[in-house]
């Protein structure tokens, strides 16, 4: 009768589709607890986990004879496992980091950077065909083309190019260029900063915003026009987005 959770070599089809049941369900769950993640934000650690998992769910649905149990007490110590390292991921930036790859810019004031495009492996042909499914067709159009973690391209056409707005048909549209981010996770981004400034100018600027020190900025970016953004731990700032310049 229980055939299906203990297994038998002759295993029956209703078995089968018992199984396929419950392990389909016990998956959903268990997609529903790790919480969920859009597909293009997958990281190698969430890939790793989808493999391991597929394969200890997978074999008690070929071989009969294998028990259910077993798999699915290994799937839930290793969805246990996954959770905590995307916890420890979450709160540690420098963990994050090792298996999170840091964006990569391709391309930078419209000039394609042939080393960095060695290093991806990746060719011109294949740059030219990202940039042309995110409408760029022009190159000579793109001000920064950045290779994402998600394996994705981003393009930030210059000022020129870019889609107008209202605003824009009454003043000229100063150059944005690609945001540096300066704090991130409470945490100075120091090779970022020793770019544009110092601590004492970085720690000056936030009190501009509200905020008392780095530790209390969430994220801050700066842009070539000088155009800062930040956003607190708390979510409540004094002057978003202000014009600020070094």
């Amino acid at each position: 009768m229980f055939e299906f959770w203990t297994g038998a070599t002759d295993l029956p089809v209703y078995g089968y589709l018992i199984r396929a049941v419950i392990v389909y369900v016990y998956i959903f769950l268990m997609i529903k607890v790790l919480g969920q993640r859009s597909i293009g934000a997958i990281n190698p650690l969430d890939f790793l986990f989808g493999v391991i998992i597929g394969d200890v769910v997978g074999e008690p649905l070929s071989s009969g004879d294998l028990p259910l149990g077993g798999p699915l007490a290994a799937a839930a110590l290793i969805a246990g496992l996954h959770l905590f390292l995307s916890f420890i991921a979450l709160k540690t930036p420098r963990f994050r980091r090792l298996i999170e790859d840091e964006p990569i810019i391709l391309i930078e004031h419209g000039m394609i950077l042939h080393k960095e495009l060695k290093k991806v492996k990746m060719t011109v042909e294949s740059l030219l065909m990202d940039l042309r499914l995110q409408d760029a067709i022009d190159i000579s159009e793109v001000d920064y083309a950045i290779l994402e973690s998600n394996g994705q391209i981003s393009v930030i056409k210059k000022s020129q190019y870019q889609s107008l707005t209202p605003n824009d048909m009454l003043q000229q549209t100063p150059p944005k260029g690609y945001p540096t981010v300066l704090v991130q996770d409470g945490a100075i981004v120091w090779p970022n900063l020793d770019k544009v400034g110092t601590k004492g100018w970085l720690e000056e600027q936030l009190k501009r915003f509200g905020l008392k020190h780095h530790t209390d900025c969430f994220l801050m970016t700066m842009d070539e026009g000088g155009q800062i953004y930040v956003s607190p731990m708390n979510n409540r700032v004094e002057n978003l987005n202000k014009e600020i310049f070094k």
